[in-house]
């Protein structure tokens, strides 16, 4: 089923739900402080602490128990595509990698910034990320309307409002 289909959350979800509830369980048998958040393919592992001593090797039983379950539903996990962001609110923590390669998968390097449902986290939560992508993302589009007209030639103001208000208005209230 191709990306975009109509039928493709509804097997996405029939596919993630089992895997997420086996998760669960042989998470909560290994004593893992670890749980899931999804939406349709996008799914996400969170661990809680104090250290990176103690979320780290959390992190990596239960990558590896997520692995193994896609791998026995006949899933591919492109470890390519995974990602790992550290929230701390110490000043001068080392923001450290995560090890796969003993399960097979790569090294993951922590993200400066965490894109999830179309919000921009930073690692102290200021959202100054999100704020700076969709300010500039409003400001290129102002500048792309400039093309359309001037002064003297091309859309009479009343039209440069309406286009406004129709091509930026929704991308400053979108992410705000």
């Amino acid at each position: 089923m191709g990306q975009g289909s109509a039928l493709s959350p509804i097997l996405s979800a029939l596919y993630i739900a089992p895997l997420l509830h086996l998760f669960e369980r042989q998470a909560q048998a290994l004593n893992l402080d670890t749980s899931t958040l999804s939406y349709v393919d996008d799914s996400l592992l969170v661990s809680q602490g104090r250290t990176y001593n103690k979320t780290l090797p959390e992190l990596t039983s239960s990558y590896s128990i997520v692995s193994d379950l896609m791998v026995s539903f006949g899933l591919v996990m492109e470890h390519d595509k995974s990602e790992i962001f550290h929230f701390s609110r110490a000043h001068n923590d080392s923001n450290p990698e995560l090890d796969l390669s003993a399960i097979g998968a790569p090294i993951l390097k922590p993200k400066t910034y965490w894109r999830y449902l179309g919000f921009y986290f930073d690692r102290r939560l200021s959202f100054k990320e999100h704020v700076w992508f969709y300010s500039t993302k409003a400001l290129t589009t102002v500048k792309a309307m400039g093309m359309l007209g001037n002064s003297t030639r091309g859309l009479l103001p009343l039209q440069k409002r309406l286009l406004y208000r129709a091509c930026v208005v929704p991308i400053t209230t979108y992410g705000f």
